[in-house]
């Protein structure tokens, strides 16, 4: 006969074995889902674009954000993070990215939203770039999932410019 142990061993290594097994399918049950989020951003005001003493140029504006991201969530969705960035090319890099605002959506019943705000964070280039530049807002999100592997997607919106004097 087998002792207890041996028996105990094989029982929790068939445990763990289906459990592995279950998280598998469910992570790949998730790839089935194809969401259509939508968003747009608008720039309301630029309320101040000035020069640093250091040189380095800086905005400020007022942004409307609107997005429905409900179809990201499903029964695996932990969370999902949000956020706006500004996009630019200068001469030294072809892609700066400016995060202006983050957020972290909780639930699917928090995911259709609508705000009105200032740039969360300092849009702030280093050097005299940013006058007359032409940008892109991009909504980036990641979502988290409660097992598997995480993704990431954007929304881009072109066709945005800053003015060409400072104010």
């Amino acid at each position: 006969m087998h002792s207890f142990g041996y028996r105990a061993n094989a029982l929790l290594t068939f445990a763990v074995t289906i459990l592995a097994l279950m998280c598998a399918m469910a992570s790949f049950s998730d790839n089935l889902n194809s969401p259509t989020p939508s968003a747009q951003v608008k720039v309301l005001n630029i309320n101040w674009f000035q020069k640093q003493p250091n040189g380095n140029d800086e905005v400020s504006m007022t942004l409307n954000i609107t997005a429905d991201l409900q179809s990201l969530f499903t029964w695996n969705t932990k969370q999902v993070f949000v956020f706006v960035a500004a996009e630019y090319e200068t001469p030294k890099n072809s892609l700066n990215q400016i995060s202006l605002w983050d957020g972290i959506i909780p639930s699917k019943e928090h995911a259709k939203f609508w705000i009105h705000t200032s740039n969360k964070y300092r849009f702030i280039d280093q050097g005299s770039n940013l006058r007359g530049k032409e940008f892109n807002l991009t909504l980036h999100w990641h979502v988290m999932p409660k097992t598997g592997k995480m993704f990431a997607d954007k929304i881009v919106m072109p066709g945005y410019r800053l003015p060409e004097e400072y104010r």
